[in-house]
């Protein structure tokens, strides 16, 4: 069979996405990236790995949408707008046109849905498992953006959307018999949910604008919570009954109480978690609530270095044996 080379494919499938005149049509080594007058640039970078990040048949367009969601979901706990962004690809043997146009067209869809734009990157050749590396760029109308490190002892602690469908998706992607009581349905949303996660966007400015501390939840709730407490040299007290969970979480929880674990330490939920001072506390919900983004106070702040304290619906203090996931 007779397959497209390096700049063909390109050509085809990618130069259509790279909209900003400093990419050139991807005809070039490099891109000219210039920033609106008066923005800085934010930028981060995620990779994925077929078998860790997303299943090898999982469709195409699913996992492109990914490649990009986790990247947004890095610049709006950053407060920043999607801008430009890179893609390196490293195809196994066995790839396709067909399915290379699927990943094309996911990725096309989601840069347009979110104004982001292809500026660049490399296209290879692998014996390994399928890769995926994004670079994305994002725009903020001034030189703060929120780091892990400034939250204070009394700032409230937020979290958006739900924790731990992520997890639980990927649970029922594998049939996992711990969610074969959820009617359909629910493990469908819940799969969705794993596949495409939701970047809260729309939330940045409203972060940017409140925010001491953020960071976006991808490895699991209770390790990252830990990992934006120690940068920031504090402690927290976290009601574990106001971790909003979604309706399928919920029952799969209701049917195995041990799964509760797995939703707050399993990863793959692409929330933001923030710390907001006390005085802003309230503008924060009001302007989440105006931006179409739940999220929901789970704690508080506290002064010091010791581990957060997780305490249940009743009062009792509670553990994990494990934060979150970690590929090492």
């Amino acid at each position: 069979m007779t397959r497209l080379s390096e700049d063909a494919l390109i050509a085809r499938y990618f130069a259509p996405l790279a909209t900003l005149p400093g990419a050139d049509g991807l005809r070039d080594d490099a891109a000219l990236l210039t920033p609106p007058a008066g923005m800085s640039l934010v930028i981060t970078a995620d990779a994925l790995v077929a078998g860790v990040h997303f299943l090898p048949d999982d469709p195409p367009e699913t996992i492109a949408a990914k490649a990009l969601r986790v990247n947004l979901s890095d610049l709006a706990a950053k407060g920043a707008q999607p801008y430009a962004f890179t893609l390196s690809l490293a195809l196994p043997g066995d790839w396709t046109e067909a399915w290379l146009a699927g990943f094309a067209a996911g990725l096309g869809r989601d840069a347009e849905a979110y104004g982001f734009a292809l500026i660049g990157g490399d296209t290879v050749k692998t014996p390994g498992p399928l890769t995926i590396a994004v670079s994305a760029f994002g725009l903020v109308p001034s030189a703060r953006i929120p780091r892990r490190a400034g939250a204070a002892a009394g700032d409230g602690l937020y979290v958006s959307g739900t924790i731990g469908d992520g997890a639980f998706g990927l649970l029922a992607r594998r049939r996992d018999a711990a969610l074969a009581g959820l009617p359909a349905g629910m493990r469908e949303a819940l799969i969705t949910r794993y596949r495409l996660p939701q970047p809260r966007v729309a939330l940045a400015p409203v972060v940017l604008a409140h925010a001491s501390a953020a960071m976006d939840i991808s490895d699991g709730f209770v390790g990252d919570l830990a990992k934006l407490l120690r940068a920031s040299g504090a402690s927290a007290e976290v009601d574990l009954a106001a971790v909003p969970l979604s309706p399928a979480a919920r029952a799969a929880i209701a049917g195995q109480p041990r799964l509760f674990e797995i939703a707050l330490t399993g990863g793959d939920d692409y929330e933001i978690l923030c710390a907001v001072p006390a005085a802003g506390c309230a503008a924060f919900e009001a302007q989440a609530r105006a931006a179409g983004v739940a999220v929901a106070r789970i704690g508080t702040i506290t002064a010091g270095a010791a581990p957060p304290l997780f305490r249940d619906a009743d009062g009792a203090a509670r553990t994990f044996a494990a934060g979150s996931f970690s590929h090492f």
